[in-house]
């Protein structure tokens, strides 16, 4: 007992150390702690460092490109990752000219690393090209460079003017028949506003045929309806197609409606007058009938830029048009037409008009196309009461109701702080007429 005692004494006589010796043992222990931060630290690093790549490339494809290449300067480890085929097979090649574009650009020396590292690695490709000539020639340069590559999509973006419709001819059609060449299985081709032609579409046919899904080359005037009419007959699974009404025939539709060919899924249609009181074709009702027969559920959109007076060989008789677009003024009575021979019209923007109203016009519209359900009004004129009475036949169908409000004209019956109660009370949600155009 005397023992316990003891040690009892002996530890109360410890815990009353002089300050000096409690202020040491209290740095020792705080010593001993920092120490072991520091450990789990170096330890933490480390850990950093032994990410599984696959862990690392999940975590690399959500950065931006500048990002990446910041972290790859971290370790040897995620340099490596840096490097992966993964993470190249998606690119966007950014090509402008600092004196004359405000936008970024991509960096030449890394444009290099792509060409010599990873050109193999290549499948997802995009070129953003400004507005001057020099940046669309160094895309076809960088394109004439892509030789061990195959490619699935392509895309080739002007984002002010055509900038590729001023590069030599021979130089595009070179740069891109080393694509057409080498990708064999090109699913996916956006070349609207270049100087494409015919024999290198015969190229793209015969060595993308099998594969080819999405075409789009509107504004592509070196093209012929000869030259697009190869491309309908080789590629039987075509589902998209973007192109000019001056390639549109009687023979590309058939070509499409034949048994061989799947389902198409979206045609856009650009109907551009270059010259005003341009000649347009007519396109044959059997010829739709035949589309329609084959593809009963694809999309027609069709963009009209014409004159008035050029309006003549359309809407005369029944057309399958879903998405209709007018940029120009047209008059009442193209809008007339359009109300009795479309009768598959989804959605309609008429930008301008005049000072016409077009109350008997949008009310055919609303009896005769009874799957409208997007309608966007511009310039023109339309009484308060012929608005609400549309608004009431098309009913809750009308999803997207875009109106400008100098549109409606007050009457006898609302006046426009009555209007959209009377509206909403229709739609069956909130709505009010916009202050400037959404489309």
């Amino acid at each position: 007992m005397k023992r316990v005692k003891g040690g009892e004494e002996g530890s109360n006589g410890s815990s009353s150390k002089s300050p000096p010796e409690a202020r040491k043992k209290v740095r020792k222990q705080m010593s001993e702690e920092s120490e072991a931060l520091v450990e789990a630290s170096q330890s933490a690093d480390g850990d950093w460092a032994r990410l599984p790549q696959e862990l690392l490339l999940h975590i690399f494809q959500y950065l931006p490109l500048l990002d990446r290449a910041y972290a790859s300067q971290v370790c040897r480890g995620w340099n490596q990752a840096f490097h992966m085929p993964e993470l190249w097979r998606c690119f966007e090649f950014e090509l402008n000219q600092p004196a004359s574009s405000y936008l970024k650009a991509t960096h030449p020396d890394l444009i290099k690393q792509i060409i010599k590292r990873h050109s193999n690695h290549l499948q997802y490709v995009s070129f953003k090209v400004d507005s001057s000539t020099e940046s669309a020639e160094a895309a076809c340069d960088i394109l004439s460079q892509l030789v061990n590559c195959s490619l699935k999509t392509l895309g080739l973006i002007s984002t002010a003017r055509p900038s590729f419709m001023e590069v030599p001819k021979s130089h595009f059609i070179s740069a891109l028949t080393v694509v057409f060449v080498n990708s064999k299985s090109l699913s996916s081709l956006k070349i609207d506003d270049t100087p494409v032609d015919d024999p290198s579409l015969k190229v793209l046919v015969a060595n993308n045929s099998d594969t080819l899904k999405l075409l789009k080359m509107s504004s592509c005037p070196h093209v012929s309806p000869a030259g697009i009419l190869c491309v309908a007959d080789q590629c039987h699974g075509l589902r998209e197609l973007a192109l000019n009404y001056h390639l549109l025939s009687d023979e590309l539709l058939l070509a499409l409606s034949s048994e061989k060919h799947v389902h198409l899924e979206h045609l856009r249609i650009d109907v551009v007058s270059e010259n005003p009181g341009q000649h347009f074709h007519t396109i044959k009702k059997s010829s739709w009938d035949a589309m329609v027969r084959h593809s009963p559920k694809f999309n027609l959109v069709m963009y009209f830029f014409l004159y008035e007076d050029e309006f003549g060989p359309f809407f005369n008789e029944e057309i399958p048009v879903t998405h209709l677009y007018f940029g120009r003024s047209v008059s009442k009575e193209v809008l007339g037409r359009v109300g009795l021979h479309c009768p598959r019209l989804v959605e309609l923007v008429v930008c301008a008009n005049g000072l016409r109203p077009l109350d008997e016009e949008l009310i055919r519209i609303a009896k005769h196309c009874t799957q409208l359900s997007a309608i966007g009004l511009g310039e023109c004129e339309v009484s308060c009461s012929a608005f609400v009475e549309f608004v009431k036949m098309c009913g809750r169908r009308l999803s997207q109701l875009s109106i400008m409000e100098e549109v409606l004209i007050p009457d006898h019956k609302y006046t426009l702080d009555e209007i959209h109660w009377e509206v909403s009370k229709h739609l069956g949600r909130v709505w009010f007429p916009d202050m400037m155009p959404t489309w």
